[in-house]
């Protein structure tokens, strides 16, 4: 995956020395085409010098594609973390609720990364945005073929969870079948996104997907929801010689605890089953596993893939997206999607890593 650097589309900068004109970020974004077409390099250093902080100048885009996140360098100080939210995505509740989740996870010192407080908030407007300031944390990426470090990341997922199942999310969506499953199923065929000729196909193997989908949730049971990360993969671990620290909260929601263990799992079946042991061993330690879960794993992979193209979809008329996704909507694309939803088909028919009692 490549970064994305923001540059604004069509953005003219405001001179310097001229005085009485207003500077392009303070236009109603609804004169631009897109969310971030006026999230100039600018504003994003004059966002973060409203808070009283002194910028040095130098101004890194970091990888995201749903928000737009920046290292800022500080005048004396270490470098910070702003991340400017997309608009109409969250609340200003949901934002908050996110802030304050990762705020009692450091509190307890688990390795999450919590806002900054500035002025007793950790949500800021500036020139029509939403952002908020973390601290710069460095790290690499775990190496997830690891034992140790399979176990260790589930200790501090299961100290995640045993705080995220005290209570629940009172803004914050759950993780279900009709939000990840149904309406991107809705969005992909009323929208005109499958070629024509490949219509059928993906629509019949989409239906099947989901019907095995609403199998699995069905042979779970009635699992417990409890806070989760939500969107829990290496690319979210930063790792150092002490261990984990979990960053970007963004997708925190409600669901079963098992969407925060599958994307730890690759490989084959019995290779999974093996990691999947390393990190309940850890997880254990701190938060009790549902093993009735782990019907679920094939089946969130299942909803993740369908959400997953639906969402690129969604942001299509965002610069970074084609950028970022050229591949999409091309022909062999869909014709990928179809023989993977095959695959996850069978893969739920399979039951699931473990044989359970």
């Amino acid at each position: 995956m490549r970064d994305w650097w923001g540059a604004p589309v069509g953005v003219v900068q405001q001179a310097a020395g001229t005085e009485g004109v207003v500077p392009e970020y303070n236009r109603p974004m609804s004169e631009y085409p897109t969310p971030y077409a006026t999230l100039s390099p600018d504003l994003v250093l004059d966002a973060v010098e409203s808070l009283g902080l002194p910028a040095d100048g130098h101004l890194l885009a970091l990888n995201s594609y749903e928000n737009r996140v920046y290292q800022v360098g500080l005048e004396d100080a270490a470098p910070v973390v702003a991340k400017f939210y997309r608009p109409n995505r969250w609340s200003d509740a949901q934002i908050q609720e996110e802030h304050a989740f990762t705020q009692e996870l450091a509190d307890l010192e688990i390795p999450a990364i919590a806002p900054l407080i500035i002025a007793e908030r950790t949500l800021h407007t500036f020139g029509g945005f939403r952002f908020g300031l973390w601290p710069c944390r460095g790290g690499r990426t775990p190496e997830l073929g690891d034992p140790t470090v399979l176990e260790w990341i589930g200790r501090f997922i299961g100290r995640i969870h045993a705080l995220g199942a005290v209570t629940p999310f009172r803004t914050r969506p759950t993780l279900d079948i009709a939000s990840f499953g149904d309406e991107p199923r809705a969005f992909l065929l009323g929208n005109g996104w499958i070629p024509e000729d490949l219509l059928p196909a993906y629509s019949s193997v989409i239906d099947q997907a989901l019907e095995g989908v609403h199998a699995c949730f069905a042979r779970a049971g009635e699992v417990a929801h409890l806070r989760l990360h939500g969107d829990c993969h290496r690319g979210n671990m930063h790792w150092t010689d002490a261990g984990p620290h979990f960053v970007d909260f963004d997708d925190a929601r409600m669901g079963p605890a098992v969407q925060d263990l599958w994307m730890l799992l690759s490989g084959e079946r019995e290779e999974m089953s093996i990691q999947l042991g390393h990190v309940l061993a850890g997880y254990e330690d701190f938060q009790e596993f549902d093993l009735r879960e782990l019907h679920l794993v094939e089946a969130l992979r299942t909803l993740r893939l369908i959400h997953y193209s639906a969402w690129i979809a969604r942001r299509w008329d965002d610069p970074a997206f084609p950028a970022a996704f050229p591949w999409f909507n091309e022909q062999r694309y869909w014709q990928d999607r179809i023989l993977e939803l095959r695959e996850q088909i069978a893969a739920m028919q399979e039951g699931p890593l473990w044989t359970l009692p």
